[in-house]
């Protein structure tokens, strides 16, 4: 468990959102906040993020979307402990589930839901150099393959239901290689105009026969390179960040 001493309370979405995080650990910055602008939930729909950790997408979608249904599943206590408390102070009925997806609790095996959203972490197991803190090594490398991520989330999903999907594009080829779904459409998320995209944020559709779409990239900052203090968000990346919007597919 974390104590306040080694945590910051930060804010999401110019504000609307204060989110206790830790200050050495895993630190929640623009991928939960373009993964929540991406589901496509609508009003009443219910929604299960896998790996929620201090509960930042899915925060983020119940602000744009306050009639969602948000349902967490975290592996690790303390940031599930978090994301409980960040749940209260912003008053967002959030439930979230201790447990690992690789041994799905009973509780959530006998759910379904409209719609999935997760951040796996980006890292192989192998290669790289390991984080220092022990919660934040546990959350960008990956321990569970992502192949049991999306296997997870499709079994979670009604038939028709959306998977969304925010990875490091270097991992594209894996994540299509998803059995049970289709409609793939693919958003590249490059930092700026001319440059290779680092993210991708992939919505796949279960049972969906949609060909398969890739989509313009969405450009995170302004100009060929960092010019000046202070950001440099195109305005559709500020639309998103600081206010909320819905991230258009």
């Amino acid at each position: 468990m974390f104590a306040d001493p080694d945590l910051t309370c930060d804010g999401f979405l110019g504000g609307r959102l204060r989110i206790w995080q830790p200050k050495s650990g895993y630190r929640a910055a623009m991928d939960p906040v373009l993964l929540a602008a991406a589901c496509p939930a609508t009003e009443g729909a219910n929604v299960l993020e896998l790996g929620c950790g201090a509960g930042t997408a899915s925060l983020c979608l119940a602000a744009r979307l306050p009639g969602v249904s948000v349902t967490g599943l975290e592996l690790q206590p303390g940031y599930a402990d978090l994301a409980r408390r960040n749940a209260a102070e912003n008053r967002v009925a959030f439930k979230v589930i201790e447990g690992d997806l690789a041994r799905l609790p009973a509780d959530l095996r006998g759910s379904a839901f409209d719609h999935v959203i997760a951040n796996p972490p980006y890292y192989p197991a192998s290669g790289g150099t390991p984080a220092r803190d022990g919660g934040r090594e546990r959350a960008m490398r990956e321990e569970t393959p992502l192949a049991l991520w999306l296997e997870v989330a499709l079994r979670r999903l009604r038939p028709g239901g959306w998977l969304t999907m925010i990875q490091s594009a270097d991992r594209l080829a894996d994540m299509l290689a998803v059995k049970g779904a289709g409609s793939f459409a693919i958003l590249p998320i490059a930092p700026r105009a001319g440059r290779d995209a680092s993210r991708v944020i992939l919505r796949a559709r279960k049972g969906g026969r949609a060909p398969l779409r890739i989509l313009a990239p969405f450009i995170l900052h302004e100009g060929g390179h960092h010019a000046r203090d202070g950001d440099s968000f195109t305005p559709a990346a500020q639309s998103i960040l600081r206010h909320g919007s819905r991230l258009e597919f």
